[in-house]
């Protein structure tokens, strides 16, 4: 049950008539005890669930002045189902029977300002005691169904706004004046069973927009619901749909996706309906198909798991917020390997699998993935420097490493360190738990390596024991491309030894500079 504690009682039986609020939606049934006879509103069980909704003094202060006006006001979707879910409400969306010029004009004595972005499509935006509120006129909009712009038609009728909406858990809204309760699509017991239906057809509200589809699966990872049936059916149908959606909307969604509490349930809904096949397809390419003798995990199964690892490691500090660049970088890490896969043989008549170089491949495919998705660059550079580093560690555990490896490591993830020490730990999904085990107190290991260096060195910022103004000094060069080949030796030499000190830096320098003159 999704609803807060305060309102976990509220559905035991729902009885309501909507005869004509229903006309239109889905079959997936809401309760086991209902009637459908005529407009209604509120569960008996503990009478007027609007009751449970809080209206800030903002909201109330707007109520006032609608109601003095003969003009109705309702707090609506999200601020309605996050408060009876007890999640915090920070927006507040209202909707109205005024139209827009009216809405600025009641606003006008409350707002220390007010914006008009969105008035095209019946939405006054306000700034009311500190608060931003968007207020829209009730809509009855029809769409070409080949962008997900809706020809604007503005409607009388609280039901019939609501019908346009996207899912039943956002379709339920409160009265501002009198706290009335009107929830004619039954999105109060969806969300007390978390179950996602749309008001309308889900093939009716897919085809109006289809963004509504990634935003399906964004709300299983946010709020940890299940699609109804039929939901599934037409996605899974209509997945082809969401290629007329603007990708940086695409990017949106699936930011918010992967920052939600289920992830992983989010990603499984994308890959099973075809959407991730349309938006992110280098996922469902990792459910590669094992070879005869079993020699290598499920990718995308293996995939699945480090993030949810990821996920666990980077909760553990508190007060963390979801990091999208580590959880990416936890997603895409093994996107390399259906592009590098080979079949070598082994002992005897044995076939082993390969993967090499799948995290050179893998950071190549991350940077044109999340380029086509217009990501950041410099998000980009960071997601795919992780996926590119995360296999490095491996070659620690055989005792290779010198100290010039270790500086080498840190340096290269710079400020992605401690992701990347989260991304490796995470990549670890044996169910060998001595293997497991050895694996961690190896990277325990690094990591203890790494800080007594620190302690030794400065192996945040490494330079070179002298700077270019010094080099010219002393080989007595003007600026040019022979002071950074100078630099460039200088810190190979402080990587390969650590700090030489100025004299044998002098030194070394000048013998380096001798080497280079023509003989």
């Amino acid at each position: 049950m999704l609803l807060g504690s305060s309102v976990g009682s509220v559905i035991v039986s729902e009885h309501r008539s909507d005869a004509g609020a229903r006309s239109g939606a889905n079959s997936e049934p809401v309760s086991e005890h209902r009637s459908d006879a005529g407009a209604t509103s509120a569960p008996a069980a503990v009478g007027n669930p609007g009751e449970l909704v809080p209206i800030p003094p903002v909201a109330a202060k707007l109520g006032e002045v609608f109601a003095a006006a003969g003009r109705q006001l309702f707090l609506v979707g999200g601020p309605v189902r996050d408060a009876l879910m007890g999640r915090p409400v920070n927006d507040l969306d209202f909707t109205t029977d005024a139209h827009p010029e009216q809405i600025l004009d009641l606003v006008s004595g409350l707002a220390s300002g007010t914006w008009t972005t969105g008035i095209e499509f019946g939405t006054v935006g306000a700034q009311i005691g500190g608060r931003p509120c968007e207020i829209t006129t009730f809509r009855a909009d029809s769409y070409d169904r080949v962008s997900r712009n809706p020809v604007v038609e503005f409607g009388t009728d609280i039901a019939e706004d609501l019908r346009r909406r996207d899912f039943t858990m956002n379709a339920m809204a409160v009265s501002v004046a009198d706290r009335g309760f009107v929830d004619p699509y039954g999105g109060l017991a969806d969300l007390a069973r978390g179950v996602l239906r749309t008001p309308a057809t889900p093939r009716e509200s897919f085809g109006d927009d289809p963004l509504r589809m990634l935003r399906a699966a964004r709300f299983v990872a946010q709020l940890g619901v299940t699609l109804a049936d039929p939901v599934t059916e037409a996605i899974t149908e209509m997945a082809g749909e969401l290629s007329r959606i603007t990708v940086e909307r695409v990017q949106a969604e699936l930011n918010k996706l992967l920052a939600g509490s289920y992830p992983r349930r989010g990603l499984e809904v994308l890959v099973d309906t075809g959407l991730a096949d349309v938006v992110l397809p280098e996922l469902p390419a990792l459910r590669m198909a094992a070879d005869e003798h079993g020699q290598h995990k499920d990718v995308y199964a293996h995939t699945l798991q480090v993030l949810d690892q990821a996920i666990a490691l980077e909760q553990r500090d508190p007060g963390a917020e979801p990091d999208l660049v580590l959880r990416w970088a936890a997603l895409l890490h093994d996107i390399g390997k259906p592009e590098t896969r080979r079949f070598v043989d082994g002992p005897g008549s044995a076939k082993l699998v390969t993967f090499h170089h799948h995290e050179v491949v893998g950071a190549r495919l991350t940077k044109a993935r999340l380029k086509a998705l217009k990501f950041p660059k410099d998000q980009t550079e960071d997601i795919a420097r992780l996926v590119f580093l995360h296999l490095r560690f491996y070659g620690y555990g055989r005792g290779e490493w010198t100290d010039s490896a270790v500086r080498r490591y840190v340096t290269d993830a710079g400020p992605l360190l401690d992701r990347l020490h989260k991304l490796v730990r995470s990549d670890t999904t044996t169910r060998n738990k001595r293997k497991a085990a050895a694996l961690a107190a190896t990277y325990d290991a690094l990591e203890e390596r790494i800080a007594r260096l620190r302690e030794q060195e400065e192996l945040d910022a490494i330079r070179p024991d002298l700077d270019g103004t010094e080099i010219m000094a002393i080989l007595g060069i003007k600026p040019g491309p022979l002071v950074g080949r100078a630099y460039k030796h200088l810190l190979e030499l402080r990587m390969e030894h650590g700090p030489l000190g100025h004299d044998q830096a002098v030194q070394e320098l000048r013998s380096w500079y001798a080497a280079q003159q023509p003989r």
